[in-house]
């Protein structure tokens, strides 16, 4: 599943000395679980291209072009309060200098603590939001769906929507009750580890402050809904904490030691207890139940589950699989009208020169269809007809600005070459002339057809094969409820931020968490600053990962620990990654696709495996030929010359004046993306038919050939190991 897409990105910033042409008309993807690296120089436009996605473009930015879609929205067109919901909770991003991501005079902890507060509150925000907008969804489809069977079942759905909203509600509530009792007993459980060191140091005093703290959080660690052997056991724990209470003196403590690992087991018992189904157990209080069953709780949790599902959620699962299907034709009623308006305006759209009356009334009557035709029941957006309005609203703006300014910026142009042949012809010094800023109009109108076929075809698509809505569908629709209640219903506390903290710290290899919690940055070495900014990064759980350049102030070691790292919380977490860097021997063990980028544009996109055993790209090459290995034995290529001057990009091929292999066209026209396979793809005219045969360079086709020779060493020894 595709989780980003970067659609025609173009991006400059305004300088006293003309527009910097920074990111060229870029597209990728990026799948779920997978991670892509952008690779290039300084200046080639990954970071802005980063930057763009988070939204934390500098203010001199300008974007010139395209679309970055996400969840079914547009980033480059939503507001600063929906980055807010966005940032750290589902996209998150590692800086290349950590300090610069870190308050130097802020405790690590209090900074890491902070980060989860404030994603928690975010989430919270954001599922409140989204749970009141699908339950009303929910009723209001249920009901149109049966009367439009003639039966008037009104009353009834509102009685059971209303049942659920009440025991989802109160599931939410005993989730948090006992969230806090969590909470309490890893309070209590930090404060024994405390209280260890002060035995240790024989310092009484403070011994005695963080037992009445760890006290005070075994007694709110009792749940108020334990059953009834779990109370029990709870109570024998309570009663191990007021013994050590009582018998806790210095002159004692390897009596103190044992009674607080009696107290520890205790703890660690409540903690590691199988978790109530929560809805299930609210649905039973609701309806009245005056005890709940007795016995253990995976028995406990059988019984209300089945309880839930025969007394209410079979019969509930249907009038959502109603509800569902009754949405979903009322869609692709709307989508056939939207199909009909498209095609009738298609032909506005391709004409050579676009009238502007005909191309917003068009735009109007379009974009208002396919709103319509938007199924809001649907949880798997469909980007296209998300972004229709924002992506040609921006093309129709940008293609009658550009009949209007284009004819001013060439003049402009005309007069500032005039003058400074004026002023060479009299032999007088004179400034380069700033070249044109022009509009691509061609192209505006381009992607205006373009859109507009492209959700005709999805129409079409769509409409010959309808999907029809399932108990499945329907079961999904409610684990999607269930999750946006519970991430409404979870305030974190305090305590479970400390404590999820520590483990973050342990997660990324901090050694001796809880001392290193109350630590500055300034007592971290650079290696472990960077390791803190991933726990941060990682502190809401993102969707998406984007690493700029994280290994580049690091040595070389350190470089390898931080990479392991981050390809193992890939994994484990399901991470989307962006891996941004100048260094394709980094990414060689991490990424599954590469995206080279060189002066703004993307001259070679593939797999890892087609970058690195079969590379297109001369630019490509030069990287390959300049990475360092122990068993290279000739000299490494260094790239000639420096990157061009983005201000004034150059006429063809951007790398054509660095190529050893350049041809005249490179300097004269600026190639496309030929196709090599499905998946990649290299902007060089010698892929061209006509173009003269290359060899690759002797280091890089050396460099394949070994590694070629150990992955058949690598194949040989598994199987003999078999």
């Amino acid at each position: 599943m595709t989780k980003l897409e970067v659609k025609n990105l173009q991006i400059s910033f305004r300088t006293n000395n003309g527009a910097v042409r920074a990111v060229r008309d870029i597209s990728f993807s990026l799948e779920e679980g997978q991670t892509l690296a952008i690779v290039g120089e300084s200046g080639s436009g990954k970071s802005v291209t980063a930057r763009a996605i988070m939204g934390i473009l500098a203010g001199n930015a300008m974007v010139d072009n395209g679309e970055i879609i996400y969840d079914g929205q547009d980033l480059l067109k939503i507001s600063e309060d929906d980055f807010h919901t966005l940032r750290g909770h589902r996209l998150a991003m590692i800086f290349q200098d950590p300090l610069s991501a870190l308050n130097p005079v802020m405790r690590i902890g209090r900074q890491l603590t902070e980060a989860m507060v404030l994603n928690n509150r975010e989430r919270r925000r954001d599922g409140r939001r989204r749970y009141k907008k699908m339950t009303a969804l929910l009723e209001k489809n249920a009901i149109q769906a049966y009367q439009q069977e003639g039966q008037d079942s009104s009353a009834r759905i509102r009685e059971k929507m209303g049942t659920f909203k009440r025991f989802i509600d109160a599931g939410v509530r005993l989730r948090t009750h006992y969230n806090n009792s969590h909470d309490a007993l890893l309070e209590a459980k930090d404060s024994i580890n405390q209280l260890r060191l002060e035995l240790k140091r024989r310092d009484e005093r403070a011994a005695r402050d963080i037992f009445a703290r760890l006290a005070k959080a075994a007694a709110t660690g009792r749940h108020p809904y334990l059953i009834a052997e779990e109370d029990t056991a709870y109570k024998q724990l309570l009663d191990s904490a007021n013994h050590f209470g009582r018998a806790f003196h210095l002159r004692d403590s390897e009596a103190a030691l044992n009674l607080l690992e009696a107290l520890e087991t205790r703890i660690n018992t409540a903690l590691n207890r199988e978790l109530p189904s929560f809805h299930a157990i609210a649905y039973g209080m609701q309806a009245g139940a005056d005890t709940l069953p007795t016995g253990e709780l995976s028995a406990i949790n059988q019984q209300v589950e089945q309880h839930l599902q025969a007394n209410f959620m079979e019969g509930f699962l249907v009038d959502v699989q109603k509800a569902l299907a009754h949405s979903a034709r009322q869609s692709q009623q709307a989508q056939q009208e939207a199909l009909s308006q498209l095609r009738e305006a298609l032909p506005v759209f391709e004409k050579d020169a676009l009238v502007e009356s005909e191309v917003r009334a068009a735009f109007t009557r379009t974009a208002a269809a396919v709103d319509r035709a938007i199924d809001p029941m649907e949880l798997n957006k469909d980007n296209l007809a998300y972004v229709y309005r924002s992506s040609m609203k921006t093309n129709i703006d940008r293609y009658f600005r550009g009949l209007k300014t284009n004819p001013k910026e060439m003049a402009r142009h005309h007069r500032d070459t005039q003058k400074r042949q004026q002023l060479l012809d009299r032999n007088k010094p004179a400034l380069q002339v700033v070249p044109m800023n022009l509009v691509d109009t061609d192209k505006a109108r381009d992607n205006l057809a373009r859109d507009v076929r492209a959700l005709i075809a999805r129409y079409e698509e769509r409409l010959a094969n309808p999907v029809q809505p399932s108990l499945h569908s329907a079961q999904a629709l409610v684990d999607y409820l269930m999750r946006a209640a519970g991430d409404y219903g979870y305030k974190l506390s305090k305590a479970m931020a400390r404590h999820r903290s520590i483990e973050l710290m342990d997660e990324v290899g901090i050694p001796e968490p809880h001392k290193r919690f109350r630590q500055y940055p300034f007592e971290f070495s650079g290696g472990m600053r960077q390791r803190i900014v991933i726990a941060i990064a990682l502190s809401a759980n993102p969707d998406i990962l984007i690493c700029d350049e994280p290994t580049t102030a690091l040595d070389v070691t350190i470089q390898g620990q931080i990479l392991e790292l981050i390809n193992n919380l890939k994994k484990q977490r399901n991470l989307s990654v962006i891996f941004i860097t100048h260094d394709l021997g980094v990414v060689a063990n991490m990424a599954d696709s590469i995206a080279v980028m060189y002066a703004g544009k993307i001259v070679e996109y593939g797999t890892a495996e087609e970058v690195f055993y079969s590379p297109a790209h001369p630019y490509t090459w030069a990287l390959l030929s300049s990475v360092p290995d122990l068993e290279t034995r000739e000299k490494l290529e260094a790239i000639p010359g420096t990157p061009p001057n983005m201000i004034i990009p150059p006429k063809g091929d951007a790398f054509a004046a660095r190529n050893n292999y350049a041809l005249a066209l490179d300097f004269e026209e600026q190639p496309p993306l030929f196709r090599i396979t499905d998946t990649h793809y290299a902007a060089t005219w010698l892929l061209h038919p006509d173009a003269p045969k290359v060899e690759l360079p002797a280091i890089v086709q050396e460099r394949i050939d070994r590694m070629h020779r150990r992955t058949r060493e690598t194949t040989t020894e598994g199987r003999d190991v078999q």
